[in-house]
């Protein structure tokens, strides 16, 4: 089995949700608002000091045509630090595209729920380092339910097996996203984000609802290996830079 925990200093990542073309953000998936340009910001980003970016083209899996190549590859002509992209990868043919593209890793989500065997396929082919899979999860009443097709469809599956089977298959990371969270300003899912980190073998990146450094500093306490934000640096209330000198502030080593 894959392990990378505990080998890497904790990660600021930047997420630029894409639809379209153009960066935009919501509030539980919802209410999409636009941002900016893509390559633009991704370029802003990494002099900030994001030690990653994240490019999810969200509409992609639902609407069933593959995220832009052209705009990865401009993006990727402009960054030196990892670049992931998800969003409509449905084999292993357009996996090979957006790596040849320029990102240094892919983002599963949808067909990776539908087609499970393509995370062994990736990462037999490319190695476990570049496959990322994001799990989409919301509370419902007191229960954690699996959500695909850019959070709009329910799924009828354990999201805490999946969670294991994703690691035991050979993804290197978990992007798991807190629907419930997602743009409300609250704060990192922390507990979940603990039992989650503390039941696989691989890096877990929290996503959805960071307003603030204490929100990073909270969660990074609670066993993740990675922060993933969107909404808190395109706003400009914060920048990279700030949000990663709180964490030294608070004994925390990350890369400068």
């Amino acid at each position: 089995m894959n392990n990378t925990k505990n080998c890497l200093l904790p990660r600021i990542v930047v997420c630029l949700d894409v639809d379209n073309g153009r960066v935009v953000k919501g509030t539980n998936f919802k209410q999409l608002r636009d941002m900016g340009d893509p390559v633009e910001l991704a370029m802003a980003y990494e002099q900030q000091g994001a030690d990653e970016l994240v490019f999810l083209d969200i509409s992609a899996s639902n609407e069933k045509r593959p995220t832009a190549l052209k705009l990865v590859t401009d993006i990727a002509n402009h960054l030196s630090i990892p670049f992931t992209v998800g969003g409509g990868l449905k084999k292993l043919d357009d996996v090979k595209a957006f790596l040849d593209a320029g990102a240094d890793k892919v983002a599963l989500n949808t067909t990776a729920v539908l087609q499970p065997e393509i995370i062994d396929q990736t990462a037999k082919a490319y190695g476990s380092q570049c496959v990322v899979v994001a799990i989409d999860v919301n509370e419902e009443k007191d229960a954690h339910r699996l959500y695909i097709n850019g959070g709009r469809k329910l799924i009828d599956r354990d999201f805490f097996s999946w969670t294991d089977e994703v690691a035991s298959r050979g993804a290197g990371e978990i992007l798991l996203t807190a629907m419930h969270k997602d743009g409300t300003g609250s704060g990192f899912d922390t507990a979940l984000t603990k039992r989650i980190s503390e039941s696989v073998p691989v890096q877990v990146i929290a996503s959805g609802g960071a307003k603030n450094e204490q929100h990073y500093l909270d969660a990074f306490n609670n066993g993740a290996d990675a922060c993933l934000a969107a909404g808190m640096f395109h706003s400009g209330d914060y920048t990279v830079g700030q949000v990663k000198q709180y964490l030294i502030d608070n004994g925390l080593s990350v890369r400068i």
